[in-house]
């Protein structure tokens, strides 16, 4: 019977994380004075990846995005890439309206439990999913109130590589992504060694934006824990080595490598709704390329 009661605890704690509830008001207006949009370079050399240090030698400069991309970055895209006809809306076999874009396809090797992802369109968004923080007015899209500068969610993999990929940019590979936000020392966190709630948005971290949805928090806005304080809670500055803000926490993050034989991708960096050890810069997520949620963003690299 007890460990019946903990299977079930459990999986409550896992129904939980995949809520995809929206909050009935706006969140509370919050100027971190980080504006996304901005670089930095990453040098190339080496570096220790991973829970064991393997020494990883990366031979070129690439930049890479300071925040992670937000929803106002990301309604201005689809507006431009609907209008010049790189992306389109079509219907869900559920009913749904859906943001779909060509994808070339991946090599299949039909071994076991691999999904074919074949050449064609695949879904970017879906429009009407309550925990998008854009509206659609069948013109344009708009963010929601407050929205404007938080994480982009409830994109694809397929929709998160379509925006990078639009500007002439790239998905981080898991090498690149993990150097960016470790540095070269071995740190296991962005910031250093160390984690508590004022370093990151996690579970039951404590922010001002903690509990708005369903017992979770919600998402902070971009380069939210630099230092400052926000209705009396203070945050330290978490930034990575190299300048980034939110490595770790706050959402997922898409990663741009395709393993053969799986059609599985990669994800890193923790989120809102993830415990503090999840946070750990070698951590990794995966889904299939189409999964959507409102705890996974992305950033993009240039090479």
């Amino acid at each position: 019977m007890k460990n019946t009661l903990l299977i079930a605890i459990v999986f409550s704690f896992i129904l939980a994380a995949c809520t995809s509830a929206q909050p009935s008001t706006p969140p509370p207006a919050i100027d971190t004075g980080v504006q996304p949009g901005a670089w930095v370079i990453i040098p190339a050399g080496e570096f220790l990846m991973g829970q064991h240090d393997t020494e990883i030698m990366l031979d070129y400069d690439y930049q890479i995005m300071v925040t992670d991309v937000t929803n106002a970055e990301f309604a201005e895209y689809l507006n431009q890439a609907l209008a010049d006809g790189t992306l389109k809306i079509n219907a869900g076999s559920d009913g749904s309206q859906q943001v779909v874009g060509y994808y070339p396809g991946d090599v299949f090797h039909a071994v076991k439990h691999e999904e074919e992802i074949a050449a064609g369109d695949w879904l970017h968004l879906t429009i009407n999913e309550p925990a998008l923080r854009l509206t659609y007015d069948g013109q344009s899209f708009m963010v929601k109130p407050g929205y404007e500068n938080h994480p982009m969610v409830m994109v694809s993999w397929f929709g998160a590589r379509g925006y990078c990929e639009y500007y002439g940019w790239g998905l981080p590979t898991e090498v690149e992504w993990e150097k960016a936000g470790r540095g070269s020392d071995g740190r296991p966190f962005p910031w250093g060694d160390t984690l508590d709630d004022t370093n990151a948005n996690y579970y039951s971290s404590h922010d001002v934006l903690e509990k708005i949805v369903g017992g979770l928090g919600d998402t902070t806005p971009v380069g939210f824990y630099n230092g400052k304080t926000y209705d009396g809670f203070t945050t330290v500055d978490s930034r990575s080595p190299y300048g980034l803000y939110d490595m770790a926490g706050n959402v997922w993050q898409w990663l741009a490598d395709i393993h053969e034989g799986t059609h599985y991708r990669h994800m890193a960096g923790g989120s809102k709704a993830d415990y503090g050890y999840n946070l750990r810069i070698w951590t990794r997520n995966s889904a299939g390329p189409t999964y959507t949620s409102p705890n996974v963003g992305f950033r993009c690299v240039d090479r």
